[in-house]
Parts: C-alpha cells; structure tokens; sequence
C-alpha cells in the first residue's frame, strides 16, 4: 500500500507548477479515505456551519449573523470554502455560518453551543478544534489531557446528534507545521499526533465525513516550506488558507 501510495504521490506531483494545491488535495484525501467514504449532500436552502477556534475564526465580525458575507465569514479557510461552495452549489442557495472563535477549546464550544450552533439549526456542521487542547498545555494555562479532549468531543457530538438527528458532521484533523514559528518540535511531537488519532476516531464514531488537514499540510511542505503555508505553524496564511478549502471540498464530495 505505501509503495502504491508513493507512486500516486510522485505522479500526481509530476507537473508541479500546475494547480499544485488541487493536487495536493487530492492526494491526502485519497490517501486517508476509502473509495466509498462519506459525503455531504445539499438540499434547496441548506444551512451549513463551521465552528471551532482562531483558524476558523480569522477575523470574522462577530455581530454579525448574515450569512454568506465577509464581514460574517472572515478571512480564513471559512470564506474560501464558502466561496467555493456558493460557485459549485448556486442551485441549492445554501446559507453558510461561520461561528469560530479565537482560542476555544472543546469545552469552550460546548459553553456557547445553544447559541452558536444549535440555534442555526445547520444541515452540515463543519468542527475544526484540537490545536489549543494542546498548543495551550505547554505554557501551564489549560490542564488538559488528550483523554479530555476526546471525551469532551465525544460528549458534545452525542449531544448535537441528540438535538439535531439528521445533522450531517464534518470532523477536520487538528494540524501543525513543523517548521512554523510557534512550533518547537521537541514538545508538539508525537505528543500532539495523539490529539489527531482521536479525532479520526471519534469520525468512524460518528459517520462523520473526515478532513485530513494534516496529512495534506504534510504533504504541502514536499513543495514548499512550512512557513509559506503557515508562518507560526498553526494559523495559515493564503496559500494554506486556499489549501484548506480544496481538501475540504475534496472530502466532503461538494
């Protein structure tokens, strides 16, 4: 499977300089996925849904509750992936939220889910949180543990699918670019590699449609350094940003 996998690698790369990031996408996605996984269907006025920290945040103004705009969207992969999603699916006028907020943590979003999440009744719930149950252990300001994290997660997904059964779940892989500012390898790895491995689970868990974010970004630094996808190594910038959106799309089947 690995030498199969390194020959599709190498032929999708051949003509780099070419959508490079649509290849790359490409290749994580059907690197972490079987040919029959989940994806995402729309319905006429579908409500979709991206919750979780400063990634999905980006700026966004957080008075806002218009849908489909900049000022509601901000400037992350959030709005790139709803850009992305209004061109493919204009015949379905889906209504796309952006309710991330910068530092959260799982039990933060479960703090404010009524009023962030359930009260927008989404179609399709798009969760990327991990980085911060981490990222935030290594300064001493959160006491949090891997096993937190998952149960936390695991918690919250039972009670969403509790309140909202038809829900469709999008599960992203929390992610780190060694060779970002903000990232000491010494201390994220493998320690932080646990963090992904639970999320994946609690995908399976859950039917969710999973997001190989990490695997993609590992894949990106093969043609680029970390620092143009990433300079900190955790917050994107443009190109990593335009990443996201191709290997969420990628994933989801939208």
């Amino acid at each position: 499977m690995d030498t199969r996998r390194d020959f599709l690698r190498k032929a999708t790369f051949a003509g780099v300089g070419m959508a490079v990031i649509p290849n790359i996408a490409r290749a994580a996605v059907d690197g972490r996925q079987v040919a029959n996984a989940k994806k995402i269907t729309l319905k006429k006025d579908s409500v979709i849904l991206f919750q979780g920290d400063s990634i999905t945040d980006a700026g966004r103004k957080r008075d806002s509750i218009t849908c489909n705009n900049t000022d509601q969207l901000g400037m992350g992969y959030a709005l790139f992936t709803a850009t992305a999603i209004l061109n493919r699916q204009a015949d379905k006028q889906p209504k796309i939220y952006n309710r991330g907020i910068s530092g959260n943590k799982v039990y933060q979003l479960r703090e404010r889910w009524e009023v962030d999440t359930l009260a927008f009744m989404p179609d399709v719930l798009s969760i990327l949180i991990g980085v911060n149950d981490y990222w935030h252990t290594l300064n001493g300001s959160y006491k949090g543990t891997v096993e937190k994290y998952e149960t936390d997660l695991r918690d919250l997904l039972k009670y969403t699918k509790e309140k909202l059964p038809k829900i469709q779940l999008v599960l992203c892989e929390p992610f780190a670019l060694s060779g970002g500012t903000a990232i000491n390898d010494g201390a994220w790895f493998p320690m932080f590699d646990a963090y992904r491995v639970s999320l994946k689970k609690l995908a399976d868990e859950f039917d969710a449609v999973f997001v190989p974010f990490q695997s993609a970004f590992d894949e990106a630094v093969k043609i680029a350094p970390a620092t143009y996808w990433s300079p900190d190594g955790v917050h994107p910038d443009l190109p990593g940003r335009q990443l996201m959106s191709e290997v969420w799309m990628k994933a989801t089947g939208l």
